[in-house]
């Protein structure tokens, strides 16, 4: 029976060809040996694969051959959140998809901004900072911010994607908003590549509509900047490209995203 091949972090260049016309750090991420999983239908000459960087999971290559179909069935046991964000190369990836999953998925649109240097207005981000209203503070993710932020499902995500705290300082970046002393706000690296961050913003429901994501957004910008790393933008709404938008990014493409919720399947 066949199956599909889990790739070693040295052999992840084998696949790089398939997903050339995919400009995403979460497939970087993978590819340079970051984070992330990939798999493929043969290893010494691969025509599909797939990469999972945290909750998203990209397929590309050959879609009409019986590994491709057993690509789109892989979720692997270690992934434990309750959905899975699957992104097809093209439509007939979709259709595997759509048929794999009838029923157990929410296809919607995502947002791609471009990957622009140089283009951010340095000052427009520091005004937006300094509005900060006096009753917040807004710190560095430090150790006992990574705890708290870690703890809640507001806010997991801000630091999910590293295995500990210290992973999170060696490889890690981001802010927080806090009121009365615990955070409210975040904007952090979700994942890590080579030359820069994927953000992650997130705001506890009762403070949004406040302005405290720009703030936190554009200090974490700034941060990135001043590290010399590309703080990379991927809209999951038009809400959150809207804030990209009023930051200096531009818009490039929306993209088919299909939502899988995972508590609906049966998981081996």
């Amino acid at each position: 029976m066949k199956s599909v091949i889990k790739l070693k972090k040295d052999e992840m260049h084998k696949i790089t060809f398939l997903f050339e016309e995919i400009k995403e750090t979460m497939i970087w991420s993978c590819l340079q040996g970051y984070m992330g999983n990939a798999w493929v239908d043969n290893i010494e000459s691969p025509k599909c694969a797939q990469v999972l960087t945290g909750d998203f999971c990209v397929y590309a290559g050959d879609s009409h051959i019986h590994e491709a179909l057993l690509l789109v069935k892989n979720i692997p046991a270690f992934h434990k959140t309750p959905f899975i964000l699957m992104v097809p190369e093209n439509e007939l990836w979709g259709a595997l998809i759509e048929k794999e999953y009838e029923g157990k998925y929410k296809k919607y649109f995502r947002y791609a901004v471009k990957k622009e240097k140089d283009i951010f207005d340095i000052a427009k981000l520091q005004m937006f900072v300094d509005k900060l209203p006096s009753q917040y503070d807004l710190q560095l993710i430090d150790e006992r911010l990574y705890e708290l932020v870690s703890q809640e499902k507001w806010s997991s995500d801000l630091c999910s994607q590293f295995s500990s705290y210290d992973d999170y300082k060696n490889r890690g970046i981001g802010y927080a908003i806090l009121h009365l002393g615990k955070p409210v706000c975040g904007a952090s690296s979700y994942t890590v590549y080579d030359e820069g961050i994927e953000i992650e913003i997130d705001t506890k429901e009762e403070y949004r509509q406040k302005g405290l994501a720009t703030i936190c957004a554009a200090k974490l910008i700034l941060e990135c900047i001043d590290r010399g790393l590309y703080p990379s933008w991927d809209a999951a709404n038009k809400e959150s490209l809207a804030l990209a938008e009023k930051l200096g990014y531009h818009f490039d493409k929306e993209y088919i995203t299909y939502e899988i919720d995972c508590t609906k399947l049966e998981r081996t």
